[in-house]
């Protein structure tokens, strides 16, 4: 089944579409985004010479860090008052990457959105229970106008609360949800615990993403919840998700929604593109955003492309299932970390040391992470000073303070980076130091 002609045009007809919209898009960021202007002619590029689409490779890509540089609305090509929407997602100083979004955007992520439940199966008669996070984070509210776009029941859940979850899906009988990969089987863990029988629900299908998962954990997905499991991919700088997604009929690659996110593979290396076929970073030019249109953005993720016609009957080219990344960033539970964001949060207190270690492993379904930092000699002394006075009073006071200082630590990287973490303090010296680059993750997950 599918939403919109779009997703089916021939190929002849999809390339004049983008051609038109490419050259469209450069005219507008040429005229009202000041970034875009000085990096066309630092390359020394007006819109007029963009004619096809294989001029593209001439034109500068746009870094997460051009995003950050222009915090907060830099990269706007329209007015505030023409903005009615503001997303962020997390950067690794702080401060958000923020995306604006227009009336015109809300309704471009409303059809891509519904586009993407189409092709999962889901209709007008379904239920859907959404179960991504609202609130800055775009999963939540992206699959909510879809899912209503389309004509279904939006439960809007949000995320957590997983017993509620289980509750309202047996209850209100969902027949679709939206979450993580990991966070459905955690569904399915915690359902058992409560002795609750998820055979017995209505559910069909997943559509999964905000994190990579394997073919593998698909199959355990499908078989224990006796459901359809469906990737689907995006990114807030973008739109949210929306990008790509799976269909129902093939489940094999994500349809790029190409007419309005125009999709490159390139070498992480050498920027130059790839052919169909070959795995390299993804590069998204946005056709048809209105508030913060991106010329060649650098993904960051590692896939591949290829032009066929889908058994579903969309002629759209389709992204491998996302392989890795090509920079040092994490994805935990669906939250964008990376490291130097920790680094930023430990170095904030004076107790600790710059030197630390972080963990990330599986705790049943749930991706975990622990932080090992050290605390400063300074911080050691006093406490010692303590303990040596013999004095009971000032034990306490001593695994108070540990314990504050560890609170403390915990609080700042859950409100600062939005993910809970483990912290455990260390004596200074005991860490492992690297005389070249200092190793400073340890992913345990299985890959």
């Amino acid at each position: 089944m599918i939403w919109s002609k779009e997703e089916s045009l021939s190929r002849e007809e999809l390339n004049k579409l983008q051609t038109q919209r490419l050259k469209r898009l450069c005219k507008v960021v040429y005229g009202a985004v000041p970034f875009y202007k000085r990096s066309f002619e630092q390359a020394g590029i007006k819109p007029a010479d963009i004619k096809t689409l294989s001029d593209l490779k001439n034109l500068p890509f746009t870094k997460k860090a051009d995003l950050r540089d222009h915090y907060p609305f830099g990269l706007l090509a329209e007015p505030m008052d023409k903005v009615i929407r503001i997303h962020a997602s997390t950067g690794t100083t702080g401060k958000p990457t923020v995306a604006g979004y227009t009336r015109g955007d809300v309704d471009l992520w409303s059809e891509v959105m519904a586009r993407t439940f189409t092709g999962a199966g889901v209709t007008s008669a379904d239920i859907v229970q959404v179960a991504y996070g609202y609130g800055l984070f775009t999963g939540g509210l992206g699959a909510h106008y879809g899912a209503e776009r389309i004509g279904a029941a939006v439960v809007p859940m949000s995320g957590g609360n997983t017993q509620k979850q289980i509750m309202l899906l047996e209850d209100f009988g969902g027949t679709a949800i939206c979450c993580t990969p990991s966070f459905m089987l955690y569904l399915y863990d915690t359902a058992r615990e409560m002795k609750v029988n998820f055979s017995n629900f209505k559910l069909r299908v997943g559509l999964l993403g905000a994190e990579p998962w394997t073919h593998e954990m698909r199959r355990e997905i499908e078989e224990k919840l006796r459901i359809k499991a469906i990737n689907i991919y995006g990114l807030s700088e973008i739109i949210g998700p929306g990008v790509s997604f799976e269909c129902v009929e093939s489940q094999n690659g994500l349809h790029v929604n190409e007419d309005h996110f125009y999709p490159e593979i390139i070498d992480p290396k050498t920027g130059e593109q790839l052919p169909d076929g070959e795995e390299g970073e993804l590069v998204i030019t946005t056709l048809t955003k209105e508030a913060m249109p991106l010329i060649r953005y650098r993904t960051g993720d590692l896939t591949s492309l290829e032009r066929r016609k889908c058994a579903c009957g969309r002629t759209t080219v389709t992204m491998a299932q996302i392989k890795g990344r090509s920079d040092d960033m994490l994805i935990i539970r669906g939250v964008n970390v990376f490291p130097s964001q920790v680094e930023s949060v430990l170095l904030s207190s004076k107790d600790v040391a710059p030197h630390y270690h972080i963990t990330i492993d599986k705790k049943g379904r749930l991706d975990e992470i622990t932080v090992q930092v050290e605390i400063t000699p300074e911080c050691l002394a006093s406490m010692t000073k303590k303990v040596l006075s013999a004095d009971l009073k000032s034990f306490v006071e001593e695994e108070r303070d540990l314990a504050r200082l560890r609170g403390s630590i915990q609080k700042n990287i859950k409100d600062i980076i939005g993910v809970n973490a483990c912290v455990t303090l260390m004596p200074p010296g005991s860490l492992h130091r690297s005389e070249g680059k200092a190793k400073r993750v340890t992913d345990k997950r299985p890959k």
